[in-house]
């Protein structure tokens, strides 16, 4: 069965797309993984190395119109790639008055579900239909967050959307783990990170990523961390990020 995950958090800047796309990478090494990018700003399109401004077709076209197929990138890194650019920003008024609009990625995802093992879903950050649509379509969520109070505290409100669409529209989602992401070793950052660990048990609570200048300069060259420049000083200093990378993928496969 094809486990289909949506990686979530209403708040931006917590590393969603670079942990999609890294943990995408690491599945890929056994599994045939397919990544959706259902965020307006199309960051997870950009990092996988297309300009979103020059696509003809993406994820909208298949929203909008659910006899289109899914336009699909393929063998990008070892991933396929539905991608998306800023005319997804349009889908939400545009799907205001269809009915079971919630439902839209979930039908245009269907008919490729043989064809891959997992499919991650990089959803905006926001709690809008976008997001909706990602955790209307798959199987697990799986939250980064930030270990900082702001970000901690809005965990209340991301667990409550979760709990909305689960009881409402898709009651086979299960929370997959959250992962804390961006550490230091700060005062905040250690005292969020137990807060992590206690108050969302009994949830998986994944081993922190650190804060590196390794994935932003990974993201420059389009590439995920573990295929940038082995060489790098950076990666040799923050190799527990891409141990960290490893051990949430082992956790997906056990999902």
């Amino acid at each position: 069965m094809t486990k289909i995950i949506a990686i979530f958090n209403q708040a931006g800047g917590v590393m969603k797309t670079s942990l999609t796309m890294n943990l995408g990478y690491h599945l890929s090494r056994k599994h045939k993984v397919l990544l959706v990018d259902t965020d307006p700003q199309a960051s997870l399109t950009t990092f996988m190395g297309l300009e979103p401004h020059e696509l003809e077709e993406i994820v909208a076209d298949s929203l909008l119109t659910p006899e289109t197929k899914l336009p699909i990138h393929h063998n990008l890194h070892g991933m396929d790639l539905a991608p998306a650019n800023i005319t997804l920003s349009a889908v939400e008024l545009q799907l205001s008055a269809v009915m079971a609009r919630e439902l839209r990625l979930k039908q245009a995802l269907e008919p490729i579900l043989n064809n891959y093992d997992f499919i991650l879903i990089d959803c905006p950050p926001s709690l809008g239909i976008l997001s909706i649509l990602g955790l209307c379509a798959a199987t697990h969520v799986l939250v980064p967050v930030q270990t900082h109070y702001k970000a901690f505290k809005g965990t209340e409100l991301l667990l409550d959307s979760i709990k909305q669409v689960k009881k409402h529209i898709n009651p086979k989602l299960a929370i997959a783990g959250f992962v804390p992401t961006l550490y230091v070793n700060a005062n905040q950052d250690k005292v969020i990170l137990e807060a992590l660990e206690q108050q969302l048990s009994p949830a998986k609570v994944y081993p922190k990523i650190p804060r590196a200048t390794a994935f932003a300069d990974a993201v420059m060259n389009s590439q995920p961390l573990a295929v940038y420049d082995p060489k790098h000083p950076a990666i040799a200093k923050r190799s527990v990020g891409i141990a960290v990378l490893k051990k949430i993928a082992l956790g997906m496969e056990k999902l």
